[in-house]
């Protein structure tokens, strides 16, 4: 089981920027993959990013050039680095942690609000 913990939303107007941070309560390299979702108010939550074990990166379109997703091993911890950031950006923000097991279990964080402001 792995618990994770996201800060860093806010508040910001468009073109502004803003670091998420995501803490796993285990090592972050025991899982397949780790990544950010969003929910946006009336749609699905939909992928953001994600990294896996090996460090592939992965986007989803809307993002790529503007997002990044990394990670510290030591600390446990992934980042999204948010640049020029879009009202269409809006919305609450989860951490996503793939682990393997009998099964692979998906484990989510309480997710952090990010609003941009037109």
């Amino acid at each position: 089981q792995v618990q994770l913990v996201e800060s860093g939303g806010g508040l910001v107007q468009a073109g502004g920027s803003l670091r998420l941070s995501c803490v796993a309560s285990r090592d972050i390299l025991s899982a397949n993959r780790m990544g950010w979702y969003r929910q946006a108010p009336g749609k699905q939550r939909e992928l953001v990013a994600t990294i896996t074990r090996g460090g592939t990166l992965v986007y989803v379109s809307s993002v790529k050039g503007r997002f990044t997703i990394s990670r510290d091993s030591a600390k446990n911890t992934v980042y999204l680095q948010m640049n020029s950031l879009k009202p269409e950006d809006t919305g609450v923000y989860y951490c996503n942690a793939e682990i393997p097991g009998t099964l692979v279990y998906n484990y989510w964080g309480q997710g952090t609000q990010v609003t941009v402001s037109s």
